[in-house]
């Protein structure tokens, strides 16, 4: 189906249409490495549906609210919002306008582990800090493990949904159905929503169309992170295909297109951390130090620690993909995971 034209800043402020009666409002980030996080609004005949929420901050929620009301709309006339999956970015506006509106929030069961697990009594990032010392990078962990906890993320709402989400669960709207598909991977329990009739696919950050999303950063991983990851997008690219409604990013005109170079991507990059392990490095932190990161084709050690800690986790799923796949072996030394390669 045709793409409404779309402002050459997809973070542009507003409701920007990309579909009848559904609107793309890009919502505010406190993050260097991301600018917004998209927001969609479906206008339904019992009020607007919200697919995901935002960052929980007052100036999130005055532009949510400046954007509604372009279309006739205030907070306190959402009905319901659904939600892709448990990241701050994605969840706690949810929470906030459920506690000061009574807004109804879903979210996928599989997300429940790592909602019922946060806890910042032991830092910010304590598993994360954990598996760098696994990964070799202790130096990384000590870091990581020393970041406080600001005043601004203790007060973040957390806490269950009012109703789960099951995949292949069907969500009756007044005007429309949204499919409830599972595809574990960013985060074990995170969905998307199609909406075959009109020929949407809000795809939450399982499919982003500029940049590879993150795989099991949460308080509860599963254990192959990758391998869920890569599965939930063979089974989104069986799908018919769809405008990609993405949460960072501009809406494209075909989600397939972008499943395909994104399988691709895991591909080059698992081949890539084999030649680096048949080469000698045998640790993930030692891999990711190999490998280039980011377009620009950055080192390791120029990027900031968080972006490092991501880059070593993010070798460490590909590792744990090649091992499952019988390619590499391991074995702990001094509580370090060694790889090599089988035979």
């Amino acid at each position: 189906m045709p793409l409404p034209d779309q402002p050459d800043d997809w973070t542009e402020p507003g409701a920007h249409a990309v579909s009848d009666r559904v609107h793309r409002i890009p919502l505010p980030l406190p993050l260097d490495t991301l600018a917004a996080v998209n927001v969609y609004v479906i206008e339904d005949a019992e009020g607007p549906v919200l697919i995901d929420s935002g960052w929980a901050r007052p100036e999130t929620e005055k532009a949510l609210a400046k954007a509604l009301s372009t279309l006739g709309y205030g907070l306190g006339d959402i009905s319901q919002i659904l939600v892709t999956h448990a990241h701050w970015d994605h969840y706690t506006q949810a929470l906030a306008l459920r506690a000061s509106l009574g807004s109804r929030v879903r979210i996928g069961r599989g997300e429940r582990h790592s909602i019922e697990g946060f806890d910042l009594s032991r830092g910010p990032h304590p598993r994360q800090a954990a598996q760098l010392r696994t990964c070799g990078a202790g130096e990384l962990a000590d870091r990581v493990d020393a970041w406080p906890v600001t005043p601004e993320e203790r007060a973040m709402p957390c806490g269950p949904p009012d109703a789960w989400l099951d995949d292949g669960e069907q969500v009756r709207l007044a005007d429309r159905r949204l499919s409830v598909v599972a595809t574990p991977g960013h985060t074990r329990g995170h969905v998307v929503f199609g909406d075959p009739a009109a020929g949407l696919l809000f795809a939450g950050d399982h499919v982003l169309p500029h940049i590879t999303p993150s795989v099991g950063f949460e308080p509860v991983p599963e254990k192959s992170p990758l391998r869920s990851f890569q599965q939930s997008l063979r089974l989104v690219r069986e799908l018919p295909d769809a405008l990609l409604l993405p949460a960072h990013g501009g809406v494209t005109t075909s989600v397939h297109t972008r499943v395909d170079e994104l399988l691709a991507h895991h591909e080059e990059r698992l081949d890539a951390v084999l030649r680096e392990v048949r080469a000698g490095a045998f640790t993930a932190f030692a891999v990711a130090r190999a490998l280039p990161w980011t377009r620009r084709l950055r080192r390791l050690d120029d990027l900031p620690d968080q972006h490092r800690m991501l880059a070593v986790l993010e070798i460490d799923a590909h590792l744990e993909v090649l091992t499952e796949a019988g390619v590499l072996s391991w074995a702990h030394v001094e509580g370090v995971r060694h790889f090599a390669v089988r035979g």
